[in-house]
């Protein structure tokens, strides 16, 4: 995957670490926890659908990164 292709989004919830990479060219959304364990993975997804996500990661305090920083060095 082309780390500029996709967004990262990290946040905290009871106390774990979770990332989220959104990739709208491969339609698709995968969560991780704190050990890159994959909890949550979708493909297929519309623009949309990756758009109204990312709406509510922002909205929940979930920091947007920049694609091309490590996420659990960024914190």
């Amino acid at each position: 995957m082309n780390k500029n292709d996709s967004t990262i989004w990290i946040w905290i919830q009871d106390n774990k670490l979770f990332k989220a990479v959104c990739n709208p060219l491969k339609r698709s959304l995968t969560i991780y926890n704190e050990n890159d364990e994959i909890l949550v993975q979708r493909k297929g997804l519309t623009p949309g659908q990756i758009k109204a996500i990312e709406i509510v990661f922002s909205k929940k305090g979930a920091k947007r990164i920049d694609g091309n920083q490590e996420p659990f060095t960024y914190l």
